[in-house]
């Protein structure tokens, strides 16, 4: 396989549901020669290839059949049809957690898990201290895991999970069950993988944001079928113009609509993964309209808490033609946000028209404050 590290060759997957629901062992025995099964294909005729030291992307909503697709990497399932070559040895992130033992301690799941990953004991008492810390559950070690919440139990095992020596990696979106400040730690323990070219990442998510900012290409998978593969921001498009395409336009629609706005970067690239302190640009250009003499842009997180607004008319800009460059910096929190725009004519009373969906774009910031968005402080004591 050279350099190919994943090989998928026309892969589809599927389940027999039972038309009949049976309650009791005397029912599943007489319904044995009547019972009769719907087979409910997953996945469809898949095939992709990921090479060594590639980021490699599985965007896709739930239901699309995308976390699938991973357990057959994983040989937690088997394809119904087609191959699946892996060249090399493999760590599963997947449902994180599975093979903790509830009546163990925690650290007692920390052995036992890191031998069922590979590690030896003497690797794992090395160890054991900067698992522990990552994790942030010093005080909780020597209890049962039974006792733990979800959150805990997700921060132990992907603490021990990122010691293992594997050079392919299979890493699910349950990551995003951790709060907000382990995320940030996650991300960077990425940011770090990425850098090492021996190290093959298969990354599956809805966040496009996150797959843009890591993944050097991806597939969309829809309704069970691979329906795009390519560039990762390509990719992102392309996912959002199949779930959320009130939200997109592009070239052959832009005639259509009365406003085209995208988000460059300070180099005047197209994206929309920024990093916390970037600068950023919208490009606003409407259908000549002489209605429109005020233009206004706010910005709401995607829980839509309304971070900030501005206007022409508070700003006392006035407007030469039909667009505009409306530049900011991207001092927020981490997270995901979007944009509306608003048209006004000589007040903000004089509404022309609202884009309610404008550019989405998410932030990377660091860990070291909370909040929306960061604000210059100073501390005297």
């Amino acid at each position: 396989m050279s350099n190919v590290r994943i090989k998928v060759d026309h892969v589809s997957k599927s389940f027999k549901l039972p038309h009949e629901r049976t309650n009791s062992l005397k029912q599943a025995l007489l319904a044995l020669n009547r019972r009769s099964f719907e087979k409910f294909k997953v996945l469809e005729d898949v095939s992709f290839e990921v090479h060594e030291g590639e980021f490699f992307g599985i965007l896709g909503r739930n239901g699309s059949g995308k976390s699938t697709l991973l357990k057959l990497l994983a040989e937690i399932y088997a394809p119904s049809s087609g191959k699946i070559q892996i060249d090399g040895t493999l760590t599963p992130f997947i449902e994180v957690g599975v093979g903790f033992n509830d009546e163990l301690t925690g650290r007692e799941n920390v052995f036992l898990n890191g031998a069922i990953l590979g590690l030896t004991t003497k690797e794992i008492e090395q160890k054991y201290s900067e698992i522990v810390a990552f994790a942030e559950l010093e005080r909780f070690m020597d209890q049962k895991l039974k006792n733990y919440s979800s959150g805990m139990r997700v921060r132990l095992a992907f603490s021990v999970a990122i010691q293992a020596h594997n050079k392919i990696l299979l890493i699910d979106e349950v990551l995003a069950v951790g709060d907000e400040r382990f995320q940030d730690k996650c991300l960077k323990i990425f940011s770090q993988i990425k850098k090492d070219p021996t190290k093959t990442v298969v990354f599956v998510s809805h966040d496009m944001g996150a797959v843009q900012r890591f993944c050097d290409r991806a597939i969309v998978v829809h309704d069970g079928k691979m329906v795009f593969i390519g560039d990762a921001t390509d990719a992102a498009l392309e996912y959002k113009k199949l779930n959320f395409p009130e939200t997109v336009i592009n070239e052959r629609d832009e005639a259509k609509m009365p406003v085209h706005a995208r988000l460059c970067n300070q180099k005047g690239k197209p994206t929309t993964v920024f990093n916390f302190g970037e600068q950023a640009t919208m490009h606003i250009k409407w259908k000549p309209d002489q209605r429109i003499k005020n233009v206004g842009v706010a910005l709401f997180r995607d829980d839509d808490t309304y971070v900030f607004g501005s206007n022409t008319i508070l700003d006392k800009i006035t407007i030469k033609g039909d667009e505009l460059d409306y530049t900011f910096q991207m001092d927020l929190g981490t997270g995901q946000y979007y944009t509306r725009i608003g048209f006004f004519g000589d007040t903000d009373a004089d509404k022309v028209y609202f884009i309610n969906n404008g550019p989405q774009f998410s932030v990377a910031a660091p860990v070291q404050w909370q909040g929306v968005t960061y604000i210059e402080h100073d501390w005297r004591v």
